[in-house]
């Protein structure tokens, strides 16, 4: 065919066009799979950008949002024409003038590389095209990419076929409009609005020609060219892209020498809503949504979704306000009583001398330095004790100072975190999730990742097994001593657990005044009854999914559980015996509010509507029985109005490591857990560290501001009648006793914790109770 053309030169020339029509028309297609991806026509007419999703509570308020670009885009009419100028005068002088690619541009970069000064030839369309449908990406990518030379020659005429079917489409303005809201700037900033509010805290708008310089100018290298990290360069390369201006009379000479004059400038004061960063709820709702969005193909990160959730935000910000309040105060006893000794001690007392060590050693930068300095102790620990400059959490505020990592360990080993989650039962919707007390120096959940012993708030279910059973409140037992003789993987061993304050008063109680006071012998006892595997089942059956160790013990919370499912169990007392999976999302819609998914309650009945009454009852005890150790609750008078009546159990385990309260009112169940991250750090006294003293006071706090705001709907009353008919005795008041109110109940011998495994260290549980200096 090409032997027609007698001319050899033309016919060469005609052989090469050929191939050149063949190759681009190879690549257009993904000839063989060798070429990768290239975006047709209906690509470049919708382009999507990757959108993040949003997160909203109930009523509607913007919480969280999840992305991998931060992006704000905006309209041509928002965009300085200094910036549209200092854009063309650097990147793409003849921008007006072509049709997305600058054949003249292109070759001269290439002759200028040849010769040493490098340059790049790239129109703005092209690099639209780049940064807009990632033409260099995996996704675009065939097998050609194994080929350095050629996948460089590939990329590059993807990019101008692309930049012809932009420049088709969009008018220059539109092309302007799309490169200023994708282009990087860096540090998870896209597009200029981002950008121009993260430097000079401005709409990019109002942007003069050396801040818009500046910015432009960051676009050949963000890091290099960063005016916080490298202002130097930053303001050499500004001066460059000014240079440019005026070299293009976009600036008179005059206008050019004023801007190189002036400073960066710099206003880093913009901050972006902390609550669209992350959070405990954010990552609690991402969680929640794991599964869905894997069954369903969607990204979280990139799909655009509109997240409703459960969450109050009125009751998310009086919790919150509840907790800061209390753990403050808590924080001060801490200090005050451990001054200036350190407080990470075995369960005898004693310093832990390696804890430090320990701690280092569980450092991710711990191995790569053993590998660095070939294990050499001495030049790891030099590392460790350098001081360098850190912000750090305190109650005050963040702080700037001078820690080193040892400093660093030692500090936060002190702090004392919480975890918190309120549910309504009615309608499976939790209310309020805390899971720590700072996300941005905690990010571990102590609501559903963290798990800690229980202590006295698991007694509820050895009574709810016995009621269950055939037992009833009013049935009575002896507190006495206990001696309980059990295998445990085939070794006989004895287990003979003592009250809080070493004492048997030899009364005979009633299961209700029992459970109310927490007496350990009697709930010993009553395990005995029903049988320690048993109470496993049902605390299983209520909800509780953390392994179990089937032991005597586990009645008096020897186990680790989460205050997640420790809510969630309770909550089926208050639901009529039907167990529910807690709804955390309500529904998820897309960017036009159309709905994808509604999620609906699930149930299922595990207990009798007259037990679980009758556990609401039981619960009430705390209250209402002598010594009961809920009694604290009286010093909020914000919650005793109107008849109210309030149901719950105190906790805390060994050595006063772990606080619990969980509170029940006729509408609501709340969980809360107060203690230090490591098991070893704790309180040394009842009166300091019983769950009485640390978890109870934030939701009595908490409890007073729900019902102080009328709008939640939140009223007070009484318990609700019962459901069915009642066919156990269960009133049977305990008679009126003179007793000495510092008592305690925790209980300072260890329990029987065989089999098991704390995060850190076996620290044994106990039961608790404080009852208050002032009963009603």
């Amino acid at each position: 065919m090409f032997r027609r053309i007698r001319n050899r030169f033309l016919r060469y020339f005609v052989i090469f066009i050929y191939f050149v029509i063949i190759f681009f028309c190879s690549i257009e297609l993904n000839f063989l799979w060798l070429f990768g991806y290239s975006p047709d026509m209906q690509d470049i007419k919708s382009p999507v950008l990757s959108v993040g999703s949003e997160v909203y509570t109930a009523d509607g308020k913007l919480i969280g949002q999840y992305y991998k670009e931060n992006r704000s885009p905006i309209e041509f009419k928002e965009i300085s024409p200094n910036l549209i100028n200092a854009l063309v005068a650097t990147e793409d002088v003849r921008f007006y003038s072509h049709g997305g690619v600058d054949f003249y541009s292109f070759f001269t970069s290439v002759l200028s590389t040849a010769k040493g000064d490098r340059r790049g030839g790239s129109t703005i369309t092209q690099q639209l095209a780049k940064n807009l449908f990632e033409t260099r990406k995996k996704k675009s990518q065939g097998v050609i990419k194994h080929i350095p030379v050629l996948r460089t020659i590939v990329y590059k005429c993807k990019e101008w076929l692309t930049a012809f079917k932009i420049e088709h489409v969009y008018s220059k303005q539109q092309i302007l409009t799309l490169y200023f809201n994708t282009v990087p700037f860096g540090n998870n900033s896209y597009g200029i609005k981002t950008a121009s509010l993260k430097y000079f805290n401005k709409q990019p708008g109002t942007l003069n020609p050396a801040e818009s310089a500046l910015l432009i100018g960051m676009l050949k290298a963000t890091s290099s060219y960063n005016p916080i990290k490298n202002p130097q360069r930053a303001t050499e390369r500004r001066n460059t892209v000014l240079g440019q201006m005026e070299k293009y009379k976009f600036l008179t000479a005059d206008q050019y020498k004023s801007n190189v004059a002036l400073p960066l400038g710099l206003d880093l004061s913009y901050v972006e809503d902390d609550s669209h960063g992350d959070s405990y709820l954010r990552r609690a709702v991402e969680k929640w949504l794991d599964k869905w969005c894997k069954e369903n193909d969607y990204n979280l990160y990139e799909d655009g979704l509109k997240i409703y959730t459960t969450i109050d935000s009125k009751m998310q910000q009086y919790a919150e306000e509840a907790v800061t309040e209390k753990m403050k105060m808590l924080q001060k006893r801490f200090y005050n009583l451990w001054g200036n000794k350190n407080p990470w001690r075995d369960s005898k007392g004693v310093e832990i001398k390696d804890f430090i060590l320990k701690n280092e050693q569980r450092l991710p930068i711990y191995k790569l330095l053993e590998k660095k300095y070939g294990g050499d102790t001495i030049k790891i620990q030099d590392y460790f004790k350098t001081k360098k400059r850190m912000t750090v959490f305190t109650w005050h505020g963040e702080q700037d100072t001078t820690f080193s990592t040892i400093d660093s360990i030692k500090y936060y080993a002190k702090i004392l975190n919480t975890g918190m989650m309120t549910l309504e039962p009615s309608t499976g919707k939790i209310k309020v999730w805390i899971g720590g007390i700072d996300h941005r120096f905690f990010n571990y959940d102590h609501v559903n990742q963290s798990r800690r012993q229980a202590g006295s708030t698991f007694k509820p279910f050895a009574y709810l097994t016995a009621l269950d059973n055939g037992f009833t409140p009013c049935d009575k037992f002896t507190d006495k001593p206990v001696s309980i003789k059990y295998k445990d993987n085939g070794e006989d061993k004895v287990w003979e657990p003592n009250n809080a304050d070493f004492h048997f008063s030899y009364r005979e109680m009633s299961l209700r005044w029992a459970m109310g006071k927490s007496v350990n012998s009697i709930t010993a006892q009553l395990t005995e009854k029903v049988g320690w595997d048993k109470i496993v089942e049902y605390a299983h059956r209520c909800g509780i999914e953390s392994p179990l160790k089937s032991v005597p013990s586990v009645s008096l919370g020897s186990n680790d559980v989460s205050v997640y499912e420790m809510v969630r169990a309770y909550s089926t007392f208050l639901n009529k015996g039907e167990k529910l999976d807690p709804l955390l999302v309500t529904k998820i819609t897309d960017q036009q509010g159309n709905v994808i998914q509604e999620f609906k309650l699930k149930t299922e009945k595990v207990l009798s509507e007259e037990t679980a009454w009758l556990m609401l009852y039981m619960f009430r005890g705390g209250m209402e029985e002598p010594g009961g150790t809920s009694q604290a609750l009286w010093e909020y008078n914000g919650l005793w109005k109107k008849d109210n009546q309030i149901g719950g159990k105190t906790g805390t385990s060994s050595d006063y490591v772990d606080g619990w309260y969980m509170g029940i009112t006729k509408d609501l169940v709340t969980g809360i857990w107060v203690g230090a991250d490591d098991r070893s750090v704790h309180f040394t006294t009842s009166e300091t560290g019983e769950g009485s003293h640390t978890a109870l006071p934030i939701f009595g706090r908490f409890m007073e501001k729900v019902y102080a705001d009328q709008s939640l709907g939140y009223t007070y009353g009484p318990f609700p009648k019962p459901w069915s008919k009642i066919t156990k005795t269960y009133n049977c008041p305990s008679p009126h006793i003179e007793e000495d109110t510092t008592s305690t109940d925790s209980l300072s011998n260890p329990i029987d914790t065989t089999g098991v495994t704390p995060v850190q260290e076996n620290n044994p549980e106990n039961p608790e109770s404080t009852p208050p200096n002032n009963q009603r």
